[in-house]
């Protein structure tokens, strides 16, 4: 018994027949309907994770740009202040 319960836990886990058994007790658990909903909610989430990811790589890549428009812009409006104090 010790020795089933070993081979068990020591990674004879994971045969076809074990996972056929799996799959077929949380069918009758959840149902067919939830389950596709539940495949469904995953696939938008993995989505949308990989989409922000992109997105904040993106955002990554313009804030330099950004930030040297500004400082152009913070440069020419101090050069027309001090062009008009004088």
């Amino acid at each position: 018994m010790k020795e089933e319960y070993f081979l068990f836990a020591a990674g004879n886990f994971g045969s076809p027949t074990q996972l056929l058994i799996i799959a077929v007790i949380i069918l009758l658990l959840f149902g067919g309907k939830r389950l596709r909903s539940l495949g469904s909610d995953i696939g938008q989430a993995i989505k949308g994770f990989k989409n922000s990811m992109s997105n904040d790589d993106k955002n990554k890549e313009e804030e330099p740009q950004k930030l040297e428009q500004q400082n152009q812009s913070q440069s020419v409006k101090q050069t027309e202040k001090n062009e008009h104090k004088e």
